[in-house]
């Protein structure tokens, strides 16, 4: 398996050669200049891929190379994309090429619309919340960023929980065809009635622009990968047994266009999971000088009450406010409800993300103290739409 066995609260990382190459400016490179293979990849820039856009935008098909290659380089595209930028031009695109039943039954939930509650569990929350440290995350970032890239075509059990949660904890790889997979860690819920669950995730790969060139990916998606560990080992070191179960999800090949989100939603879709809510990290650590500390909550493609209610929790548990942003996402595809945090506005968050300098010591910029506020965040949202049982 190419899977990364998540740090500490999982697994221990497989040995991983330190970076070798340091790219100090991500100028565009000119075709010939750049590597078009590197060891240990299987990645054909030459296969089609059915691409889209946004939800109202017609798909059209690709080759990755078109994914990747801003095509102000006079590189031929396979179809009328001449003006698709995508991953060269920071354009949020979803590769559909396997998942183009994805969201068939959505209409079945909509009308449904779930409610969420004011938050109210803070007795339970607060000191869950003292347990979060920036230890764990500056160790497993540093063992996570020593790989030289985490993209999801190269080749690159849970810890010691008290004995009463061991029985409740699983954790189990969720297999996709291009071999990096998806990582799911579930603790089951208490009740025999209500299996509504509720997913906080993450994505551990990463990329450079240009693929076969050094990805570190600390802050993307580095930081929401840690991030979310820490809440979790917060949660399993306070014996959390939710009513409802929780699952964290850490995805794989999302810098490919969200594909194993995707696979990952097709596939409770397509069992009629009862998902009650999904919250997504993706970048968490960058406050950009002169800047005002915010948590960014993605307004598009998530569902409007789990919004406001992540709003409340905003508010509720983290020393931050948040300011309103835009982005994408896959659960809110299938019609589960799913919100989605960043650092920041996009406008202020980190630019150096897809480059050999997304590192943590790059800059004063990136803040394990910032990271900490979004692990308060996912631990409140557990807690309270997980419920727990204390009995």
């Amino acid at each position: 398996m190419k899977s990364f066995a998540l740090i500490s609260a999982l697994a221990c990382l497989a040995v991983a050669s330190p970076l070798t190459a340091f790219v100090s400016d991500q100028q565009p490179l000119v075709s010939d200049a750049r590597p078009q293979s590197h060891p240990g990849f299987d990645l054909d820039l030459s296969e089609l891929r059915l691409v889209q856009l946004g939800e109202d935008e017609e798909p059209v098909w690709m080759t990755e190379l078109d994914k990747v290659t801003s095509f102000d380089y006079s590189i031929p595209c396979s179809s009328n994309c001449s003006q698709i930028n995508l991953k060269a031009e920071g354009v949020n695109f979803f590769d559909i090429t396997d998942t183009q039943s994805l969201g068939s039954t959505a209409h079945l939930r909509a009308s449904l619309s779930p409610t969420f509650p004011s938050p109210s569990a803070s007795a339970l929350v607060n000191p869950v919340l003292k347990k979060l440290s920036t230890d764990g995350p500056k160790k497993n970032l540093e063992t996570l960023t020593n790989f030289r890239t985490r993209h999801y075509r190269s080749d690159i059990t849970s810890q010691n929980a008290p004995e009463s949660l061991q029985d409740l904890i699983s954790i189990s790889e969720f297999s996709h065809s291009w071999g990096q997979n998806t990582i799911i860690a579930r603790i089951n819920g208490s009740s025999a009635t209500d299996d509504r669950t509720v997913i906080i995730g993450a994505h551990q790969d990463s990329t450079n622009m240009w693929p076969f060139l050094p990805a570190p990916g600390a802050d993307d998606d580095g930081s929401g990968t840690v991030t979310i560990l820490e809440s979790y080992r917060a949660l399993i070191s306070s014996n959390f047994r939710p009513v409802r179960p929780v699952e964290f999800h850490w995805y794989s090949a999302e810098e490919g266009g969200l594909l194993g989100s995707r696979e990952v939603a097709r596939e409770y879709e397509g069992r009629s999971a009862n998902v009650y809510a999904m919250s997504q990290f993706d970048m968490t650590a960058w406050v950009k000088q002169g800047t005002k500390e915010e948590v960014g909550i993605i307004m598009d493609y998530t569902d409007s009450a789990l919004t406001e209610f992540n709003k409340k929790l905003v508010k509720a548990y983290l020393d931050i406010p948040y300011v309103e942003t835009k982005c994408g996402a896959s659960w809110g595809k299938a019609g589960y409800p799913s919100v989605f945090t960043i650092e920041s506005t996009f406008e202020n968050s980190n630019q150096l993300i897809h480059t050999a300098r997304d590192r943590s010591d790059v800059s004063p910029e990136f803040s394990f103290e910032h990271m900490l506020e979004f692990s308060k965040l996912a631990v409140a949202f557990a807690i309270e739409l997980g419920g727990w049982n204390k009995q």
